[in-house]
């Protein structure tokens, strides 16, 4: 994709992924490259933010010998992903009518 992806969309994606199952961070990262050429360098913080902020709690679990950290979305994850996405639907609704010329200044 050539767009960029900001930080708090980025936070929409993994909260949506969250949301269907548990996952871990390169599975999460699998994911949202799709759409963005997201580095652990930009990820893993973002992770981190929604730990600290009550989104999603986390545990450890053991695999081929490796530890991986898991990340599950919580009910206040939940109720940021519902906000998130009523914004991006905001949002594209108003970048769509741009771009289609429904909507002119």
């Amino acid at each position: 994709m050539y767009y960029p992806i900001s930080a708090l969309l980025i936070e929409c994606l993994i909260l949506s992924v969250l949301d269907g199952k548990e996952s871990y961070g390169y599975e999460i990262s699998q994911t949202i490259k799709m759409v963005s050429q997201i580095k652990e360098s930009t990820l893993y913080p973002i992770l981190r933010k929604l730990e600290n902020n009550g989104y999603v709690t986390t545990y450890i679990r053991e695999y081929q010998g490796r530890k991986r950290k898991y990340y599950i979305i919580t009910d206040k994850g939940r109720g940021q992903l519902a906000f998130l996405k009523e914004e991006w639907q905001s949002y594209r609704d108003m970048i769509d009518g741009i771009i289609e010329g429904r909507i002119r200044n």
